[in-house]
């Protein structure tokens, strides 16, 4: 007897449908239970799950042939999330679950040997998944109910066994769907735990200033300092004054961390913007994604947050690089013999370097040891390309010790990120007929024609500046978004000269050996 049930593949960060085609033949001469369909050693493996969970819950499985095909068939089959299905199918065709709750139904989860539903990764994008596909039920592990109901629209049926799935799919004893609380984001309104507030910052204003800017328009910022001047406690607060997660950016980043299997302190949902810091010694396809099954890099956990690179001369040269395609157009494209994967990847990039291997290069204090060639050379490691693609490079010189031992406390995180805030708002309502389009970051050619309106005598500057700095059409580009980010954040609707001149003193200045 044949029987179908339907499971779900993840490929990249999308959902695709796999019919699960098992094939019983109670005539077969000699036992056997074959999986086709490119399955993967995990896939294969299910086998002995299967009939132990099936053995263990007191059903029958009967000791003859099974041919059990996942389709499409050439589509490479990872995971152990297809256990579910595959058991039920083989149930469906010894006649021991009926076929009519199965056609509209996709079953997720691992197996147990005792019979037990174990969570799985990816369960939002499968679920995404069967929303388009006209699904109506979707029976997983109890863990998983909460992040599978964020999509809306379905029936969550949450199985702690595959017993009591059965019994469910009989109606002898149903299992009652999971009901979602309201989506709630007023969590991601204050500061976690780990973040610094602003307020206990001492000096600095220049930065502070710089990253207020950056937050505001999502632009890319450079800081360069000695040792202990606090570039890293200033990258780390960034978080604390970035806008809220909109539900959709939540449900976005949500996705995205299901798949790379982070969500973690059973909360199914992520309400803080991420904030990911990988170590100079990550791989480039660690750092944009990839590998043998393509997974998120850091670039894509970064997505709608921020991505930090602490000593960033000290990253490789090729893992530096990559960063070139997803700075300028908002995703990462990985290209593999059977085919090519887009992840997200519109992130606010930080850097924070030193100005020379021993890194007080221009320090009033602590005299420079390196040579002229030196310092050329430590600074080249990030190339030009990559720098015009940087809206603010910063200087962040020492700190006094007046200004540490000082009782004068800085504006807080909250004051700064409700003016942040205020301006995301401006650029919600200017961009609500672009989609794509969150922030000034991301604004087009024609975006910028039709939004940067320049004042007579702030074009004037501009002009005179551009010609005179030498900047490239992109760097034009970056200086007018910026422009476009601080009229923002002072409420006003046309870019003034104030506006332009602040944006260009934030251009990468030459080395002064």
């Amino acid at each position: 007897m044949l029987a179908v049930a339907h499971a779900c593949a993840v490929i990249g960060i999308d959902g695709v449908l796999v019919e699960v085609q098992v094939d019983f033949n109670p005539r077969a001469g000699l036992p056997s239970f074959s999986i086709v369909g490119l399955p993967d050693s995990a896939v294969r493996e299910s086998r002995e799950r299967v009939r132990a969970a099936i053995k263990n819950s007191h059903l029958a499985f009967p000791n003859k042939g099974y041919v059990v095909n996942l389709s499409p068939a050439d589509l490479p089959k990872h995971s152990t999330a297809y256990d579910l299905a595959i058991a039920v199918g083989v149930l469906a065709s010894t006649d021991q679950v009926p076929l009519e709750p199965l056609e509209k139904a996709l079953f997720i989860g691992e197996l147990s040997l005792d019979g037990s539903i174990r969570h799985v990764q990816g369960v939002m994008s499968m679920v995404y998944a069967a929303a388009q596909a006209g699904h109506e039920t979707i029976y997983l592990a109890v863990e998983d109910a909460p992040a599978a109901a964020l999509v809306g629209g379905l029936e969550i049926i949450p199985v702690p066994t595959l017993a009591q799935l059965v019994e469910h799919l009989y109606g002898l004893d149903p299992i009652a769907p999971y009901q979602a609380e309201p989506l709630n984001l007023d969590g991601a309104q204050s500061l976690a735990e780990d973040v610094t507030d602003f307020a206990d910052i001492r000096g600095q204003e220049h930065a502070k200033r710089a990253l207020e800017i950056a937050a505001g328009g999502n632009h890319n910022i450079r800081m360069i300092g000695p040792p202990g001047s606090g570039k890293t406690l200033l990258a780390r607060a960034l978080p604390g004054i970035l806008p809220a997660l909109s539900r959709e950016e939540a449900l976005e980043v949500t996705r995205i961390y299901s798949v790379a299997d982070l969500l973690v302190g059973g909360e199914p949902l992520m309400r803080q913007r991420p904030f990911r810091a990988p170590h100079h010694t990550i791989s480039q396809a660690g750092l944009v994604g990839g590998g043998t099954i393509p997974r998120p890099g850091e670039v894509t956990l970064a997505h709608r947050g921020v991505l930090f690179l602490d000593e960033a001369v000290e990253f490789s040269v090729k893992a530096l690089e990559v960063l070139r395609q997803p700075l300028e157009d908002k995703i990462v494209t990985i290209s593999r013999a059977r085919g090519t994967l887009t992840f997200p990847a519109n992130f606010l990039l930080t850097l924070a370097m030193n100005p020379c291997p021993c890194g007080y290069h221009g320090d009033p204090v602590k005299p420079c040891t390196c040579s002229p060639t030196m310092i050329t050379r430590y600074q080249s490691r990030l190339s030009g390309p990559l720098l015009d693609r940087i809206d603010l490079h910063v200087d962040v010189p020492r700190v006094d010790y007046d200004k540490l031992l000082g009782a004068h406390q800085s504006e807080s995180s909250a004051a700064i990120r409700a003016r942040i805030e205020a301006a995301r708002v401006l650029q919600a309502a200017r961009f609500a007929a672009h989609p794509g389009v969150v922030a000034n970051s991301d604004m087009g050619v024609s975006e910028l024609q039709k939004f940067c309106i320049l004042a007579p005598d702030a074009e004037q500057v501009l002009d005179m500046s551009v010609r005179r700095m030498q900047l490239s059409a992109r760097a034009y580009h970056r200086v007018l978004k910026l422009s476009r980010t601080i009229a923002d954040l002072a409420g006003s609707d046309i870019i003034e000269t104030p506006h332009v001149a602040e944006a260009l003193q934030y251009r990468p200045k030459p080395v002064v050996q």
